[in-house]
């Protein structure tokens, strides 16, 4: 799940239970486990792209 924090950049949440918070080194959510798949990160992966190039940042 993508959403968007105050500033209007796209954060990635937990599909499951809507967490933003995930352990990097498992790569699964903090409240319930459940793992990120590869098509959540692409998909945020595109959103933070499109984030960066309607602002005109290079990453």
């Amino acid at each position: 799940m993508i959403f968007l924090n105050p500033s209007g950049a796209p954060e990635l949440g937990c599909s499951e239970c809507g967490c933003r918070w995930y352990d990097r080194l498992t790569n699964s959510c903090y409240e319930c486990g459940q793992i990120v798949s590869e098509e959540d990160i692409a998909e945020y992966q595109a959103a933070l792209e499109l984030f960066y190039e309607e602002r005109g940042i290079k990453p």
